[in-house]
């Protein structure tokens, strides 16, 4: 990345000022829960990041101190020091203190950027109890406190060195975020992938909050190679695939590309896809010029060595992609965001650009390694005929009009009102629980759906015999939107899908089977909101007439610490069946008591990976994970 040496205090633009963002600060950074709190922490790194981008800066420290203090160093060239021309200030005041501030709106500072383009460092100060900023620049250390946004003195000289770089040391406020307390695999997942998409780029991660500092670094040299890897641990590359990722990348004045891809045996398949370091998770114009690329360069070689006849239709793009893990990447000067969530790329020019690279390399790849090129056809070809077998299944799940309840599974007790808005159904683990829970519900706005046994495990499946699965169908039929290319939220019978199983380890088995379906095959559920966990008590404790519930052994304390243990009559809770109809509603079931936990994909990516290591046939990585993770979990009835 070529950019101009001459980055000083004229580089600086200002647009406009900070004074909204304390009344407002849910616009500039998305929330002031536990999303934006973490938020602060990637504006910082991504100008450190910038600076990486434009071939200044090769390590960034990240550290969590005591109190939640973060503090963030890098060795890039240092926010410049000098008097700002117009404003009469120090570049480094000018750039903390107002909004759209910053070296990245001047073309010959940095060719891209990523991050919110300037707002980053202002905004964080804005909503900071405490900032301090320390610049290694010409020889000399520069510091400057700030208080909730409003500098304490002028930018300082303190002292000599030999360094370059800036530090940021921030403490949130706590009079605008509603909890303080960062968690170190957030932040760590975000680190990670940054080192994925920056090959060469050091980043560590400190905490010094607890007894013992915990430590880690990320440095990747091979970039979105080593991240393919990563990904696909849980999964079986093919075989002439394996420990081989394809990989091309191009650069040019207006766009850097790069590809990597590698097909496994799973029956589904994930690309990511990242413009200028931010996860485009609604995909854009960079992923259909690689999807177009790759369904017509796979179709020309099945073509060409008689993988289809001619009197036989082309591969489509989904039996194309299945078991492919693709990563693409591009970065340029002036991305343009559209979509729900501004994470999705419209540059029409990237399209193109990405289709053309893809193509050229894609063919060559093809023809020169024609074992690892079969592998890929055989396996897209079986996917086809898989899933013209399907279709009928499919068929067999849609129903012609919402209200034609003759269609719908004969174990579902279905609800009367016919407003989706207000209808929930319940998914629950077994008939004597189905049978509680068809009694104990309030039948005008509550459905039950009783489940007999463990459904299928869709990771380990074709789409035609997940589509013959009895439980799935009767899932699919009941909730009214159809599945995969035919999905439509629009139909969704119910806005509430509640799994209701066990608090025992079968229950959670269950459960985690029943969201790896939804996760996989109808993501569109999670994303709107309308998958739920039910939450049943663990523990019922009677004393006299004094009959209370409790979800947690946190609880069970608490009570015996308010009543005592003497004489009292404690019941756990091992399964749904155990209740009567009556508890059944009032703990889990009544909407004015029950607690319900909403399905949230907070990162799709290591979602998508930790879903193929649980659920896929790789028993190792599966063994790796529940040895390193075992310690977390509580409540766990064996």
């Amino acid at each position: 990345m070529a950019t101009s040496s001459n980055y000083d205090a004229s580089g600086i633009k200002v647009l406009e000022g900070l004074e909204a963002v304390r009344k407002r600060p849910g616009m500039y950074i998305g929330s002031t829960g536990k999303d934006g709190l973490h938020h602060l922490v990637y504006e910082i790194v991504d100008n450190s990041v910038d600076e990486a981008l434009a071939g200044a800066c090769k390590n960034i420290d990240v550290i969590i101190g005591k109190g939640d203090i973060i503090t963030v160093i890098d060795d890039g060239r240092g926010i410049p020091t000098g008097i700002h021309p117009q404003y009469k200030k120090s570049a480094v005041e000018i750039a903390l203190t107002k909004l759209h501030a910053g070296g990245k709106f001047d073309d010959t500072n940095y060719k891209v950027s990523g991050g919110l383009h300037g707002v980053g460092v202002s905004v964080v100060n804005a909503l900071s109890e405490y900032l301090k900023v320390t610049v290694y620049q010409n020889g000399q250390i520069f510091m400057q406190t700030y208080h909730r946004g409003k500098p304490d003195a002028d930018l300082a000289p303190i002292g000599k060195t030999k360094r370059t770089g800036t530090t940021v040391e921030f403490k949130p406020d706590g009079e605008i975020f509603s909890e303080l307390e960062y968690s170190f695999s957030t932040l760590k997942h975000r680190l990670q992938e940054l080192a994925y998409l920056n090959k060469g780029l050091r980043i560590t991660l400190k905490d010094e909050r607890g007894e013992e500092e915990v430590y880690e670094e990320y440095k990747y040299d091979g970039g979105i190679i080593e991240y393919i890897n990563h990904l696909n641990r849980g999964k079986s590359p093919l075989p002439d695939m394996a420990g081989k990722v394809i990989y091309f990348e191009k650069q040019t004045d207006a766009v850097d590309v790069e590809c990597a891809m590698q097909y496994t045996d799973s029956y589904t398949g994930s690309i990511y896809s990242f413009a200028n370091n931010i996860n485009t998770i609604e995909g854009g114009m960079h992923v259909n010029g690689f999807k177009s690329a790759l369904t017509r360069c796979i179709n020309a070689y099945a073509r060409k060595y008689n993988f289809i006849k001619e009197n036989e239709d082309n591969l489509s793009g989904d039996d194309i992609r299945e078991g492919l893990t693709a990563i693409i990447s591009v970065k340029l000067k002036n991305p343009e965001f559209e979509g729900q969530t501004k994470t999705k790329l419209g540059n029409p020019e990237v399209r193109g650009l990405v289709d053309g690279v893809v193509s050229d390399n894609l063919t060559a790849y093809l023809e020169e390694h024609p074992s690892e090129a079969q592998q890929i056809l055989n396996k897209a070809v079986l996917a086809t005929r898989a899933r013209a077998a399907a279709q009928q299944a499919r068929e067999m799940t849609r129903r012609k009009s919402p209200l034609e309840s003759s269609t719908l599974p004969g174990k579902l007790s279905d609800c009367s009102d016919r407003n989706p808005e207000n209808c929930e159904i319940y998914i629950v683990e077994g008939d004597s629980a189905g049978g509680s829970a068809k009694k104990g519900r309030d039948p005008k706005t509550q459905a039950i759906l009783p489940l007999r046994g463990k459904i299928l495990n869709v990771e380990k499946a074709r789409f035609d015999r997940i589509l013959n699965t009895d439980t799935i169908r009767s899932m699919i039929t009941a909730f009214g939107t159809g599945i995969t290319d035919s999905f439509d939220i629009s139909k969704a019978r119910y806005h509430k899908i509640i799994i209701m199983t066990d608090a025992d380890v079968d229950g959670a088995h269950i459960r985690t089977l029943l969201l790896t379906f939804f996760f996989r095959y109808m993501p569109e559920l999670i994303d709107n909101g309308y998958v739920y966990i039910a939450q049943p008590p663990l523990y019922k404790v009677t004393k006299g007439k004094d009959v209370r519930y409790c979800f947690t052994d946190e609880q069970l304390e608490k009570i015996y610490s308010e009543i005592g243990r003497d004489k009292t009559d404690l019941q756990r809770y091992k399964g749904l069946g155990e209740m009567n109809a009556e508890q059944l509603w009032e703990t889990t079931m009544n909407p004015a008591n029950r607690t319900l936990l909403k399905v949230h994909v907070e990162d799709a990516i290591e979602a998508d990976r930790i879903c193929s290591i649980l659920m896929g046939d790789q028993v190792q990585p599966r063994k790796d994970f529940i040895t390193e993770n075992a310690g977390r979990v509580s409540n766990l009835d064996i």
